[in-house]
């Protein structure tokens, strides 16, 4: 029903079942993953009203699992990258594995699969840091970025008349910034990977 990847590794597709609505996935070594994709495998869709939710669970410094929401699969939804490599030291939260007797090894992490109804997904709310980044966030952070050069370079401009002459600098009007600035602004907003090509 779920698949499980992690970069440079084969791909999960059999889930250890631990209760009839509840599936685990071992990640063995998850001191080194950073992202992992979960998704369902096309074969059996979730039943009408429920989709799964899904957890990140790692053994604390006393081998004591803590397990943390990273979010949600569902049929209108069939899969999600999040990014666990900042969860590792993070607080647990409520998870449904609390009672099962699953199997954990040390240096073994897990990811953990709850079908439950879509209401009670939509009331839930996953940790912070686990949704990877997306081109908005860095589309975001790319306008913070001109914004503070933009106003840093600006708060240097001296006009014409203020400028003492030192021949071992070499000035850039500020228009020419300002120019720059909107026509990197404008092929941004036009595609956020132009600079990829």
């Amino acid at each position: 029903m779920f698949g499980c990847l992690v970069a440079g590794r084969l791909v999960q597709t059999a889930a250890q079942q631990v209760a009839e609505d509840k599936f685990v996935f071992d990640l063995p070594d998850y001191e080194n993953i950073n992202h992992v994709v979960v998704f369902m495998l096309g074969t059996i869709p979730f039943p009408e009203g429920m989709g799964g939710s899904v957890y990140f669970s790692y053994p604390d410094s006393n081998g004591i699992p803590v397990w943390q929401l990273l979010g949600f699969v569902t049929n209108g939804k069939p899969s999600a990258i999040f990014k666990i490599s900042g969860l590792k030291s993070g607080e647990g939260s409520q998870h449904p594995f609390g009672t099962m007797n699953i199997v954990r090894t040390p240096s073994v992490a897990q990811i953990g699969i709850s079908v439950e109804l879509l209401d009670s997904l939509a009331q839930q709310t996953p940790v912070g840091n686990a949704a990877v980044s997306s081109v908005d966030s860095f589309t975001q952070f790319t306008q913070k970025m001109l914004d503070n050069f933009y106003n840093f370079a600006s708060s240097f401009a001296v006009s014409q008349a203020q400028m003492t002459p030192s021949p071992s600098e070499m000035f850039i009007p500020a228009n020419v910034v300002l120019k720059w600035y909107e026509n990197f602004q404008r092929r941004l907003t036009q595609n956020p990977l132009f600079w990829k090509t």
